[in-house]
């Protein structure tokens, strides 16, 4: 009796576990909807120019639903940018762990940032538009966030440097970060699929040109040589 009595309640357990699973899974795939909904909101009227309600029917949620949910435009905000960062983050540290190499790992790193931003126009637009916008615990969380990824290219930098030590002083690890962020964040602003570059090719592209600019010169000139190898190759194979 006893042993049927814990296998009814073990079944029990598991459907509820399985229940509480769709639960969630609907869950955040409404979030997701409502955030992609309010990331075109924000891109297309600003952040001072979207009003909730502008985000409630965009979205299809009432408007009091959304205030019981998000409270505010400044939280729909704050979660864009979280969720960004968020995988950013995730799928940078997956592909750097594939590789210790270390200019295979700015490489990776670069492509990364490239392939998420051009996939995701919209959301990387808003971000960089209202990059000062999120205030108080908001704004606290986000730019720890934001640290923790240059310090995530430091250290990808830092790596480089160790593996040609000679050239230690003429290397400023903070500089190069912040003139790769310069070169990589704004893609938006001119970036066409058109006539442009895919994420590979481009990312390929600017990675050459920092490597040659933080490299010592004749680490460059052996870089620029296995890139004319590299494209001779493809060059073949495609034809």
């Amino acid at each position: 009796m006893a042993t049927h009595s814990i296998s009814r309640g073990a079944g029990s357990q598991r459907k509820n576990d399985s229940s509480r699973r769709r639960e969630t899974e609907r869950f955040e795939q409404r979030l997701g909807e409502i955030l992609e909904h309010a990331t075109a909101v924000f891109y297309e009227r600003g952040y001072e120019g979207a009003s909730m309600r502008d985000l409630s029917r965009a979205s299809g949620m009432s408007l009091a639903g959304l205030y019981y949910y998000f409270e505010s435009k400044e939280r729909l905000l704050y979660l864009i940018q979280k969720h960004t960062f968020d995988i950013v983050l995730r799928s940078a540290r997956e592909r750097l762990a594939s590789t210790s190499d270390p200019e295979q790992r700015v490489r990776s790193f670069i492509y990364n940032h490239i392939e998420y931003f051009l996939k995701n126009r919209k959301a990387m637009t808003v971000m960089s538009h209202e990059d000062e916008t999120l205030t108080g615990e908001f704004g606290k969380e986000i730019a720890e966030l934001k640290r923790e990824y240059y310090k995530l290219c430091v250290s990808l930098v830092e790596e480089l440097r160790q593996s040609h030590p000679e050239f230690d002083s003429r290397l400023n690890s903070r500089l190069a970060v912040l003139s790769l962020f310069g070169m990589t964040n704004w893609i938006y602003t001119w970036h066409n699929p058109r006539v442009d570059a895919d994420a590979g090719e481009l990312a390929g592209h600017m990675a050459d040109i920092f490597l040659r600019g933080v490299l010592p010169a004749e680490r460059s000139a052996d870089l620029e040589g296995d890139m004319r190898k590299s494209r001779a190759s493809a060059s073949k194979a495609s034809e």
